[in-house]
């Protein structure tokens, strides 16, 4: 028996599509259908119902071949198609992600854990997290309107910088 992303709902349950990063070409990513779009005052959803949020975490450490970079970040994308997309230098990267979850504690957590857990599964580099933001939904889709914060992961897929 396989175990779940903390936090997230069980496989088959959630009702969103994330489009795969497994392309390289251009288009844009999935729909997503949001269960629990209300939020209580703590930023947590109302009766234990899950949100979206908006991951980036970046990582960095000793170079590394950008061929292996490139590769590791593609098995990781074919692992995880919840990954929008990845870009990466041959000392640094960037991978970029909607998670499910009860909380931005929650989704904060699976994202610290992300590249620890899955360095050698998809021989990624040793390096080391150095940035996260996670924000909301709403706050993600706000930036976006008001013309600033991240673009939107268009094209989808693992880019270099």
């Amino acid at each position: 028996m396989t175990q779940g992303r903390p936090g997230a709902l069980p496989r088959g349950t959630a009702q969103r599509t994330l489009t795969s990063v497994k392309g390289t070409g251009g288009g844009h990513a999935g729909s997503v259908a949001e269960p629990g779009a209300g939020a209580d005052a703590d930023g947590s959803a109302p009766d234990g119902a899950h949100r979206l949020w908006h991951v980036t975490l970046s990582v960095a450490g000793p170079e590394a071949p950008l061929k292996e970079v490139r590769r590791g970040l593609e098995r990781l994308a074919h692992d995880h198609p919840f990954l929008l997309t990845s870009r990466y230098a041959n000392d640094h990267a960037e991978i970029r992600y909607w998670e499910e979850a009860r909380d931005l504690h929650d989704a904060a957590a699976v994202a610290l854990r992300l590249w620890g857990e899955h360095r050698a599964s998809a021989q990624l580099p040793p390096w080391e997290i150095v940035g996260l933001e996670v924000i909301a939904r709403e706050t993600y889709h706000q930036r976006i309107a008001d013309g600033y914060g991240p673009a939107p992961a268009v094209p989808v897929g693992v880019h270099p910088f």
